[in-house]
């Protein structure tokens, strides 16, 4: 550039701009800017490999946007000569605007665009833009120098690279502004400012030139023209406007898919809050919200693994299992209906719960069956604190609408490893609990070896039982009561049998356990019912008029009917109701069970006879027991088989005969076996004795031999004779 001041004398063409040409440059720059902040903005905001295209295309875009409003700039202006431009160095200049537009973009797309980056851009930018516009001038080929204006061309380069600032800044506050009609405003605006700031740059650059006088374009003949004008001009247009309209397209097409995604996501969440809440369905327990059998499992499972993995150290060394069964819970849903039920058995889980600890993991796992894990419990003494817990907090009444009824549960107790195999701990529990059952409930019970039963020999037992129960295969033995001041037979307590064909002998504590399991108890006791009956008439009509006490279980006298069923069997066989006496044991007895009073009160009303039996081992309210319509009390054989060693089951037995005859009942001794034991309880004045000291439990055929006197030998000498009733 030649030095304006030392150049004082020169003469200068005149030149002059086409105003339309002008106001076409400046429309491409506003075009161009609104473009760009369209451009960045998508950038910004599409992912790495989708805004790496858009970088590139930007900046082709961009620059030549950028570059055409200055060729359509240099086409407006005019000299006297004929002016054209060099090809070489106008693609040069059109370069520089492509990188100068990648470098604006590429900062432009950083997530912090603070001042720092702001500044650096903006002078990147401005360079290239000024490298763009003196290129481009430099295409103008002129025989003699241009003479510059250095002020007016450093004044161009400021103007270039605070325009690249401003529209930097600009792009930063718009960043953050929803898509709407505000911001297409704001980007408008911008678009106009940024637009003329870049022409003012160029229109300053332009007027920092000037022309000798005489100088000619010795590239007049290479590009140039108004044909080529029209053409960067239209060209130039479509290339942005085709540009724009893509963005948009993009906008929206990524805008559909940002919703589409994000309908996806919430179905995804749906189905994930459908699943969780399906698999928490399947785990829970709808009734009381516990966890059921198949969370039991898992979690029993986890435990085990956590104690016998080799990572487990010292922090874990047992763990033990409940299984808690609630005692008289059906007839109470029978007799108040299903609502008072699920509240009782909601009531029943909160007090389980409650006492178990929420440390530990309480399950319901059946109707009225609940499962208990406690890991590391601290030893068997612990687990039996545990249930003796959970035995008083049941013990307490439950609301069943205008009336507070009582439960009771039976708990088995099973500890890993000391009690079994790790897979068959839930049926310890479960075999544990039984026993407790069979003890007469309301109570907890340790697993011992001897209550494993193998489930399939449990299952074909129960089947051989049914069988034998239609095919009347099962029989009653009797065992004679022998009055201790007459010393003759006063009655006969029946005790079922069961000869298996193939296994022979089997003990009713085998089989009953198996009926109660299978519910087939009632089936069991409908059939005895029904042979005494029978029996009692056939000795009828043989001249032996014989008392026979029959034993009632806890789950007959809570089903509903069986007194209508002892009423119906006394009166098709035309037994009077006297004759029979139903045995019940004191634990029973004493239930305060709506369906349990309400049918001894009504065996009372149709004239059986009660018996409270093994009394004293259980917890007696005298009270209570003075208002029943009970007839006798056995004492449990514990105490007879203690009488001749110690004092205090003589003192038991003594007071309980005194309490017996208080309150108007006859005492029936069980489990007589000695001499010394007989003389003793005569001594007390006990009414009758039973035992193998006077008879063992035999069939009908002979006990009917011992009514004619045919006694076996080596049996008590009384006298047959006077068999009869007291």
């Amino acid at each position: 550039m030649a030095d304006l001041p030392h150049l004082v004398s020169t003469e200068f063409m005149p030149s002059r701009h086409d105003p339309l040409v002008v106001a076409a440059s400046l429309l491409i720059a506003v075009l161009a800017s609104y473009v760009t902040l369209d451009l960045a903005r998508r950038i910004h905001s599409s992912r790495r490999d989708v805004g790496s295209i858009w970088w590139m295309a930007g900046s082709t875009v961009m620059g030549t946007g950028i570059w055409s409003m200055h060729f359509v700039g240099m086409q407006a202006f005019e000299l006297p000569i004929a002016i054209g431009f060099s090809g070489g160095l106008t693609f040069l200049s059109w370069l520089a605007a492509v990188c100068a537009s990648a470098v604006a973009l590429g900062v432009a797309s950083m997530n912090h665009l603070g001042p720092p980056q702001i500044l650096a851009g903006a002078a990147f930018m401005g360079a290239g833009i000024s490298g763009m516009h003196y290129l481009g001038m430099r295409a103008l080929q002129m025989s003699m120098p241009i003479v510059w204006n250095k002020p007016l061309v450093a004044a161009s380069i400021v103007v270039a690279v605070a325009a690249s600032a401003v529209g930097l800044w600009i792009f930063r506050w718009l960043i953050p502004m929803p898509r709407g009609r505000r911001r297409i405003g704001y980007q408008i605006a911008a678009a106009l400012v940024i637009g003329m700031a870049i022409c003012g740059m160029h229109y300053i650059g332009m007027a920092a030139a000037n022309f000798p006088e005489g100088a000619v374009c010795l590239s007049a003949n290479q590009l140039g023209g108004t044909g080529l004008t029209a053409m960067v001009v239209l060209s130039t247009g479509m290339l942005l406007l085709g540009t724009l309209f893509t963005a948009i397209l993009d906008a929206r097409l990524q805008s559909t898919a940002r919703q589409l995604n994000a309908s996806l996501q919430d179905t995804n969440a749906r189905l994930t809050a459908a699943n969780t809440q399906l698999q928490k369905q399947a785990f829970t327990d709808p009734l009381t919200r516990l966890p059921n059998r198949l969370l039991f499992e898992e979690r029993l499972s986890q435990a085990l693994e956590r104690l016998d993995g080799p990572g487990n150290g010292s922090t874990q060394r047992s763990l033990a299992v409940m299984f808690v069964d609630l005692d008289g819970f059906k007839p109470i849903n029978d007799s108040f209906g299903h609502t008072v039920g699920d509240s009782i058995l909601r009531n029943a889980a909160r007090r389980l719960q409650l006492q178990a600890g929420t440390n530990h993991t309480l399950a319901r796992v059946g109707g009225d069956e609940f499962l208990i894990l406690l890991e590391n419990p601290g030893g068997l003494a612990e687990c039996e604190t545990t249930a003796q817990r959970m035995l008083e907090a049941m013990g307490k009444p439950f609301d069943a609408g205008d009336k507070a009824v009582q439960l009771a549960c039976s708990i088995g107790i099973v500890v890993y490893p000391e009690h079994g195999h790790r897979d068959k701990l839930v049926a310890h529990a479960d075999a544990a609990m039984y026993a407790a059952k069979r003890a007469g409930g309301n109570r907890y019970v340790v697993f011992e070896t001897y209550m494993a039963i193998d489930t399939s020999a449990q299952v074909e037992l129960q089947q051989d039982l049914r069988m034998a129960i239609q095919s009347n295969a099962l029989t009653l033995h009797y065992q004679p009561k022998i009055d201790a001041r007459r010393n003759c037979i006063t009655g006969v307590e029946a005790l079922l049998r069961w000869n298996h064909p193939e296994r022979g002998n089997i003990s009713p504590g085998e089989f009953i356990p198996v009926a109660e399991r299978f519910g087939i108890i009632g089936q069991l006791g409908n059939w005895v019912i029904e042979e005494a009956c029978r029996q009692m008439a056939e000795w009828k009509w043989e001249g032996l008029h014989i008392r026979v006490a029959i034993n009632l279980s806890a789950h007959q006298l809570r089903e509903s009917g069986l007194a209508e069923r002892i009423r119906y069997a006394l009166y098709t066989h035309g037994v009077p109701a006297s004759h029979l006496l139903c045995e019940i044991t004191e634990s029973v007895a004493m239930e305060d069970t709506h369906a349990t009073q309400r049918t001894i009160e009504e065996l009372g009303r149709i004239g059986v006879y009660l018996s409270i039996d093994d009394f004293g081992t259980g917890y007696s309210s005298l009270s209570y027991l003075r208002r029943l319509p009970a007839r006798q009390l056995k004492i449990d054989h514990s105490f007879v088989r203690d009488l001749e060693e110690q004092d205090d089951a003589r003192a038991v037995v003594h007071a309980v005969v005194r309490l017996a005859h208080a309150l108007g009942l006859r005492v029936v001794a069980e489990g007589v076996e000695t001499r010394g034991q007989r003389d003793i309880l005569m001594a007390m004045q006990c009414d009758e004795l039973q035992g193998y000291f006077f008879a063992r439990p035999m069939p009908a055929e002979t006990l009917r031999a011992w009514a004619s006197g045919n006694k076996p030998e080596g049996s008590a000498d009384f006298s047959a004779s006077t068999l009869g009733l007291l």
